[in-house]
């Protein structure tokens, strides 16, 4: 009696993981958001760039704040905002 059982709630497993479709584990709009969070990373290194001092000249552009403080801060806002991106859920 117990077998019969097991076999039968084993065959409607079956059925059922059969007859379901697949699920992704991230949506549409999560990589909607993870694009828009390396494009965020990318304008976050693109601000940090910059002509370099050489062994001639002295450039004060390497001190610049777009350079030191707002490049990292955008690139540090993608990723924290990636890591919201691939945890957020649709309810």
């Amino acid at each position: 009696m117990a077998t019969e059982k097991s076999k039968q709630a084993e065959e409607t497993k079956v059925i059922d993981m059969q007859g379901k479709k697949e699920v992704m584990p991230l949506g549409k709009i999560n990589f909607i958001m993870i694009a828009a969070c390396v494009v965020l990373i990318m304008l976050g290194f693109y601000l940090m760039t910059g002509s370099a001092n050489t062994g001639t000249t002295w450039n004060e552009d390497v001190f610049n704040s777009t350079r030191t403080v707002v490049g990292p801060m955008v690139a540090l806002a993608g990723f924290v905002l990636l890591i919201f991106a691939i945890i957020f859920k649709k309810k």
